[in-house]
């Protein structure tokens, strides 16, 4: 796979901005797209699952918590959004060395300020609530239907 880090006059890549990508879109990839480019496969694997957990999330709401489609789509929504918070996380955490070294080896080095840490810890508290939330609702739905499935097989 080839970077834009790669090439020999790439452009400035800020690792404040990455951060903050990866808090805001990064469940669609936009983080990966704005470090690796648009050719980067990785990143077009991102849009599909987050979609499909938003039209679950639709379907919830449309049908009600009985409906199984939505079961299995939600948990992808929650696994997306906690994927690019554990990204932006990663991204604000770097040291500005490494960074510099993997991203901008040729580009002037910048020292991150307070925006990534920012960045970092609403990442942290997003990620946190929505990882425990895809947990619990997960957990839930499959507990409610081996509580169904043995009833079904005790008539």
């Amino acid at each position: 796979m080839t970077t834009t880090s790669d090439t020999p006059a790439g452009p400035y890549k800020s690792k404040t901005l990455a951060t903050w990508i990866a808090l805001i879109a990064g469940s669609l990839g936009l983080h990966r797209f704005y470090l690796h480019g648009l050719k980067d496969w990785l990143g077009w694997l991102h849009p599909l699952p987050t979609a499909l957990g938003v039209i679950g999330l639709q379907r919830m709401l449309e049908f009600g918590q009985d409906d199984r489609l939505a079961w299995a789509l939600i948990p992808l929504l929650g696994l997306m959004l906690s994927q690019a918070m554990l990204m932006a996380i990663l991204y604000g955490l770097t040291p500005d060395e490494k960074w510099n070294a993997r991203f901008n080896p040729r580009g002037p080095k910048h020292q991150t300020g307070w925006a990534a840490i920012i960045g970092v810890i609403a990442a942290l508290m997003i990620g946190a609530a929505v990882l425990m939330a895809t947990l619990a609702f997960g957990f839930q739905r499959y507990f409610e239907t081996q509580v169904e499935a043995a009833r079904q097989i005790s008539q």
